[in-house]
């Protein structure tokens, strides 16, 4: 009877790789395949496509099938298993943790707040359905394959635009303001 006493979490890495340095021809193989879906960039961006990562937990008679699109992260695994273990995360450690054993449940469809996205050539910010990455020099597009890279900033309503296509800075500058100020708070 295990299965009936067992939390299942099935994970992944971030993105899909098509475009890592290797001469493997993977664009030109993946035809019209879109292996990110309708998210933009792949392993290595800042973008959705890139950052992303697939997460799926089961727990018969615990947990009631069903999708939420709180944000939660990896990381958060540790204060999480903390809380289900009866066992205290240890002082001064895994401080970027989250308990986000609820979400993981399926009782809670709030997740983090802010959640910070790394690419390769930086971070980028996660605040409710808003997303935003400052100005970067690096590549915007490595083969077919958009980075995030902008030298304007970026600010994404993910709600409305999980593709990341329409940038609102100029739109929405005070929340372009609220988020850019946020993420100097939090960044390294």
């Amino acid at each position: 009877k295990l299965r009936e006493n067992s939390l299942v979490l099935l994970s992944s890495d971030n993105g899909p790789v098509l475009n890592d340095g290797y001469m493997v021809d993977a664009d030109e193989k993946n035809g019209s395949h879109t292996p990110a879906g309708p998210l933009s960039g792949g392993k290595y961006s800042k973008l959705e496509g890139g950052t992303r990562v697939p997460f799926i937990t089961s727990w018969p008679g615990r947990i009631n099938p069903g999708v939420t699109s709180a944000v939660t992260s990896q990381i958060d695994l540790l204060a999480s298993f903390a809380v289900l273990a009866g066992s205290p995360v240890p002082a001064g450690s895994a401080t970027d943790s989250q308990n986000a054993l609820d979400v993981l449940t399926g009782k809670s469809t709030t997740g983090r707040a802010q959640l910070v996205e790394q690419g390769i050539n930086g971070l980028a910010l996660r605040q409710g359905n808003w997303k935003f990455i400052p100005s970067d020099k690096g590549a915007a597009q490595i083969k077919s394959m958009r980075t995030g890279n902008s030298t304007q900033p970026q600010l994404y309503d993910l709600s409305q635009d999980p593709g990341e296509t329409k940038n609102l800075a100029k739109e929405k500058p005070d929340t372009l303001k609220e988020l850019s100020a946020a993420f100097d708070q939090i960044k390294p």
